[in-house]
């Protein structure tokens, strides 16, 4: 990974001329995004995102914190004890700049700490899946993570609409897929072109049948304007 989303970040936040990123998908064309946009405060927040942030309670852990917005939020607003991860050291490194307290680079995965009262994942919070077929995995681990009483807020969108009608109104997806909600997710920045990888978007009728298989409760909480939606995980 070159970390061009951490460095961008970085670029950011210490004025080091910073220019927008351009993403894309395996099922969508290059677009600008302003990285501006990660260093959003509350009130410029969707609905979903400040829902989340309302429901967030206790000790509460931030997965794929980015500029830390979100933990900024809970730790200066809410007073809430907030310990924020991610993959990307420019990230963390720009989150300490924005003054976050407790946050190290660190993958879900490998973590091994305490456990809390909220676990939060947002911006596409199944994005770091990557594949269907990993859904187990991170629901595990993340179930592991949960005090008792605990919850998970995580986030996504259901992409079906960016896949063109047949003429019987049906959707027409590439056969090779296993699930439509899998891309390839690949950024440029400053000509710098970043390793391609897996991002999974997931519907919220799939969360919640790999959730009750792994042993957790699903419901609903909000649904957003453009198919994306806030749901919480229970024990």
């Amino acid at each position: 990974m070159l970390d061009l989303f951490g460095k961008a970040m970085l670029d950011y936040q210490t004025n080091n001329n910073p220019e927008d990123i351009i993403t894309e998908t395996s099922i969508s064309d290059p677009d600008e995004m302003s990285i501006s946009y990660l260093f959003r405060s509350y009130n410029e927040m969707p609905e979903i995102e400040k829902k989340a942030l309302q429901l967030a309670r206790g000790k509460t852990l931030d997965v794929g914190c980015g500029a830390g917005s979100h933990s900024l939020s809970l730790q200066n607003d809410r007073k809430l004890d907030v310990y924020s991860i991610d993959i990307s050291p420019k990230a963390i490194e720009t989150c300490r700049l924005r003054g976050l307290q407790n946050t190290e680079v660190e993958n879900i995965l490998d973590y091994s700490g305490e456990k809390f009262d909220t676990v939060l994942l947002l911006m596409n919070g199944t994005g770091i899946f990557g594949k269907l077929e990993n859904c187990n995995l991170y629901l595990q681990k993340l179930k592991s993570l949960l005090n008792i009483g605990g919850q998970i807020l995580i986030d996504s969108s259901d992409i079906i609409y960016m896949f063109d009608e047949d003429e019987d109104g049906g959707k027409w997806i590439p056969s090779e897929k296993e699930y439509y909600g899998e891309l390839t997710f690949t950024l440029t920045y400053k000509n710098e072109r970043e390793i391609p990888f897996d991002w999974l978007y997931l519907d919220y009728n799939t969360l919640q049948n790999a959730s009750i298989a792994n042993g957790l409760k699903c419901e609903l909480i909000q649904e957003g304007e453009h198919f994306d939606y806030l749901a919480r995980l229970t024990l």
